[in-house]
């Protein structure tokens, strides 16, 4: 059951609104000022058209969009406490609804953050996340530093948030559900080349995990013609495809997911029980199952030791063959600066 795209909400079911926004055009803060009034008006507009809807989730890049030319400017970077933010929020408490919003955060301290935030009906915020994996070399972003946080959410889901790149790393979406996410969302500006892995990863994200993915993916053209791809993705928790998208701008995919069904599977499943399994490695032979870490590349990124077999071998470890200056050193707080870097051709 769909609930009709959350016309009709199964019980206990959170009833979600995915937006694939049309790519913002922004050049100047006026421009970053219409983005964040723009989204306000989708939240007010959507929550008035569908009353049922709990969560509205815009994509990443919502704010800033995809010229990389404007990313580093200050005068175009957000903070928490800053009137876009404070407009975003304000929306979600005028509309007594859920919002997740993306935003390019200011950081004194080194290159901005790629940064994502839940804010409840009544304009708190509840989560707050730094895009872990930006994708490199064509994002400038300092990777992020607040781990994978999760929060409680409407319909008695647990909601965690990862951005763009992050959901093609397994280890995102295994940490979100591990920590206890039933809900994971996942928000980018991916463009055409991605489309395929964007598809598969929600899905696998979703059945590794037995947890909902919610995704969705900024769409239409910016000013070089280069569409974004939208794909707005709600999967099951066995990755069955319960909603999904096209490249429409501005159209909101809508859905249902029913968190306890998720934590049901969790509890009373035998086969494909992989999250518990991880930890518990046949247990019908082992009483509790093996509870070792035989993964050598978990216990070297612990220790500080990984190191792929072609790790000298690797051409491109930072990104200035795409126009940006030389990475600071770890530790410092060097501004990372860009010179002539070409257009963003995939979102990440």
């Amino acid at each position: 059951m769909t609930g009709l795209g959350g016309l009709n909400p199964s019980p206990g079911a959170m009833v979600l609104g995915l937006v694939q926004q049309q790519v913002p055009i922004v050049n100047e803060p006026a421009d970053l000022k219409a983005a964040a009034e723009k989204i306000a008006g989708m939240v007010t507009g959507a929550k008035a058209g569908m009353p049922t809807l709990d969560l509205l989730v815009f994509p990443e890049y919502g704010l800033h969009g995809l010229n990389p030319k404007s990313w580093l400017r200050d005068d175009l970077l957000c903070d928490l406490d800053g009137p876009e933010v404070e407009v975003l929020r304000g929306a979600c408490t005028d509309s007594s609804v859920w919002g997740c919003f993306s935003l390019m955060e200011r950081n004194p301290d080194g290159a901005p953050y790629n940064s994502g935030i839940i804010v409840d009906a009544d304009g708190e915020i509840v989560l707050y996340y730094r895009k872990m994996h930006p994708m490199v070399p064509l994002e400038p972003w300092e990777p992020g530093d607040v781990g994978i946080p999760v929060c409680a959410g409407p319909a008695g889901s647990t909601l965690a948030l990862i951005i763009c790149h992050d959901g093609n790393l397994p280890e995102m979406a295994r940490e979100a559900a591990y920590k206890g996410a039933n809900v994971i969302l996942r928000t980018a500006g991916y463009t055409d080349p991605i489309r395929h892995s964007w598809r598969i990863t929600n899905q696998v994200n979703a059945f590794t995990n037995l947890a909902y993915t919610a995704s969705v993916a900024l769409t239409g053209a910016d000013a070089t013609g280069i569409w974004s791809i939208g794909e707005a993705m709600i999967c099951d928790v066995d990755g069955t495809v319960l909603e999904q998208g096209d490249n429409s701008p501005d159209r909101i995919v809508t859905g249902e997911v029913v968190p306890a069904r998720a934590d049901e599977a969790r509890r009373g499943w035998g086969v494909e029980n992989n999250i518990y399994q991880l930890g518990h490695r046949g247990y019908v032979a082992v009483r509790g199952g093996a509870t070792d870490c035989p993964y050598t590349y978990m216990t070297d990124l612990a220790a500080g030791r990984y190191q792929v077999p072609w790790e000298d071998e690797v051409e491109i470890t930072d990104g200035t063959s795409v126009g940006y200056g030389p990475p600071r050193e770890p530790g410092s707080t060097t501004e990372t600066h860009r010179t002539d870097a070409p257009r963003q051709t995939t979102g990440g």
